[in-house]
């Protein structure tokens, strides 16, 4: 079963716009400069109470991080990181229930074939008056990426900013 590990800095909020249910689309993006390894996360803020499908939501966000991975579009978007080991992260305000969670298993069994980990990662829910402008605090660099761009004229940056009120 995949490992399930609590974000205890909160400073990642998810970005605007985010979500599996919006499976075309990469919600963040970031090169971890300590662990020097590329980290695509995935967000899911909603309850996991939506059943079958949000479970093919979360398997069709998952099919596309892999595409972009996999199919080259990374490489053409950031040949300087290409070589870099990847992570991919669920995080995720609540606890997955257990078919997601098998699920997740079996693809990160799959994905350890390609050098790429995943990893479920808890998030607090931010504070109020939380989480201002600014790039993270240990060199990462996050942005939203248009998965479903043809000409890579469509792509969408953002940054979003670390949390400095714990």
């Amino acid at each position: 079963m995949v490992s399930l590990r609590e974000d205890l800095t909160n400073a990642n909020p998810p970005p605007a716009n985010s979500g599996i249910e919006r499976t075309g689309m990469l919600d963040a993006f970031a090169h971890d400069t300590r662990e020097d390894i590329l980290v695509l996360a995935m967000f899911e803020t909603r309850p996991w109470e939506h059943g079958e499908m949000q479970l093919y939501q979360l398997q069709e966000k998952l099919n596309a991080y892999v595409s972009f991975i996999l199919d080259g579009e990374m490489k053409e978007t950031f040949p300087h990181l290409a070589e870099k080991p990847v992570r991919i992260e669920l995080r995720t305000a609540h606890e997955p229930p257990r078919r997601a969670m098998e699920f997740l298993g079996r693809a990160r069994d799959q994905l350890s074939l390609q050098r790429i980990t995943l990893e479920v990662v808890l998030i607090g829910e931010e504070r109020d008056g939380c989480c201002g402008g600014g790039h993270g605090e240990h060199g990462h660099s996050h942005t939203t990426h248009e998965h479903e761009a043809q000409d890579g004229d469509n792509r969408n940056h953002s940054h979003s900013g670390s949390c400095g009120c714990h």
